[in-house]
């Protein structure tokens, strides 16, 4: 079976980044051992030299066993409350699956 990267990126709306961050990167980081089938995790700001990052502040990256144990994921209580969080904080959110 293949992994899957689940790829996320997010803009905050004004004012909302250090809460939002507060709360979501280390529930994020804690996904390791606390949902079944997520093999790693990568968090944190751009550091590319490009500045290419088209207004996006913050993006984190969860690798999956499976796509079976990503579906579950989206479900998962350890999830939600982070995907809420993000949610009411973010002006705008990509989410790419590969």
């Amino acid at each position: 079976m293949t992994s899957i990267s689940h790829i996320v990126l997010v803009s905050w709306k004004s004012g909302k980044a250090i809460r939002a961050e507060e709360l979501v990167r280390p529930a994020i980081r804690g996904f390791v051992g606390t949902i079944p089938g997520v093999l790693a995790v990568v968090e944190g700001h751009s550091s590319s030299p490009e500045g290419l990052e088209d207004d996006y502040d913050y993006g984190f990256i969860v690798t999956f066993a499976t796509a079976q144990a990503r579906d579950a994921y989206l479900n998962d209580p350890s999830h939600r409350p982070v995907a809420d969080a993000i949610g009411a904080a973010a002006q705008r959110i990509v989410v790419f699956d590969i």
